[in-house]
């Protein structure tokens, strides 16, 4: 389809290094998991408590990872079945977001007007309320919960067709973001320095490790479509890396119930343990184990914290 053009193999021959850092978990320091069993057929290597490998996914395995569009309708009603997996259409996302947008404008239409399942693009530089500034507008937090491929971040591609979304037109959150830089920023460094405090803004989790890959890279690209868009040129392999840990950190794997890493333990250290203390019946010490909590990353306070205890203190 015109509008799916991620290729991981594409992504690793420009930069190994890029690669590996869209499949980082950022709270065990090891990969993202498969976190579901629809690629088993492939191996051993693929069951869903194993860790998305490079080489799992690159050379004759690179179009393993498909996203949702793509994916044989009976594979879709699977993923559907197993995980409440379904995408929303890019036209409702479009309506959610603007929902968004009017509480904090104060106003209705300000990026486009949703009419009948699709939308027109207001065209007009984007004014803001008094009191409120572009600045302010970009560092906004968002989060799209159980975010999938991320369709209310970035619209690259209709969910429903597959079709290519063009730039003028994207409805995601951070697409918004986007627009908001490039219609208020013109020198190019400076730009850059405002695009990256765009994605430190915004946030989604998903459980499902293809998910999570394909929504990296789909911010990934949105980055890359944008300095293409406005300065007629990619970025450089270093912009991309910086871009690519704040997309690791900003979109992360998580059992969205409980807050936790799926299928990550680690063993509890015991300060005093006696002889009789966890025996199992052949004599070994059974070590017990808790799941890891996320964390996510506060860009503006320069630290890590557990998602869990943002949702306490909230």
């Amino acid at each position: 389809m015109q509008g799916i053009d991620i290729v991981e193999q594409n992504i690793a021959d420009l930069s190994p290094e890029l690669l590996n850092t869209l499949l980082k978990d950022r709270t065990t320091g090891k990969n993202i998991r498969w976190a579901t069993d629809n690629y088993e057929q492939y191996g051993e290597a693929y069951r869903a408590d194993q860790e998305i490998r490079p080489e799992l996914i690159i050379g004759e395995h690179t179009d393993i990872v498909q996203p949702r569009v793509t994916k044989a309708k009976e594979k879709q009603m699977q993923r559907t079945r197993d995980r409440a997996e379904v995408f929303t259409p890019s036209w409702i996302c479009n309506e959610q977001n603007n929902l968004i947008d009017e509480a904090w404008f104060g106003r209705k239409t300000v990026f486009n007007i949703s009419e009948k399942g699709k939308w027109r693009t207001y065209k007009k530089k984007i004014e803001f309320p008094e009191g409120k500034t572009w600045k302010q507008y970009v560092d906004e937090k968002r989060l799209e919960i159980s975010c999938g491929e991320a369709p209310y971040l970035v619209s690259r591609y209709d969910t429903v067709s597959g079709k290519t979304i063009a730039i003028e037109k994207r409805i995601g959150l951070l697409d918004r973001k986007l627009r908001i830089i490039n219609e208020n920023v013109q020198e190019e460094e400076e730009w850059y320095i405002w695009c990256k405090r765009a994605f430190q803004s915004i946030y989604g989790y998903e459980y499902q490790g293809d998910n999570i890959l394909l929504a990296r890279e789909n911010l990934l690209c949105t980055f890359i479509d944008n300095m293409v868009f406005k300065f007629a040129h990619e970025p450089l392999l270093k912009q991309l890396n910086e871009i690519a840990r704040i997309i690791s950190w900003n979109i992360w794997q998580m059992d969205g119930l409980t807050g936790n890493v799926p299928y990550s333990e680690k063993e509890i250290e015991n300060e005093q343990i006696t002889i009789f203390d966890f025996l199992s019946i052949d004599g070994e010490k059974e070590k017990e184990k808790q799941p890891i909590p996320c964390k996510i990353f506060d860009w503006r306070s320069n630290c890590s914290l557990e998602f869990n205890s943002m949702i306490k203190e909230a």
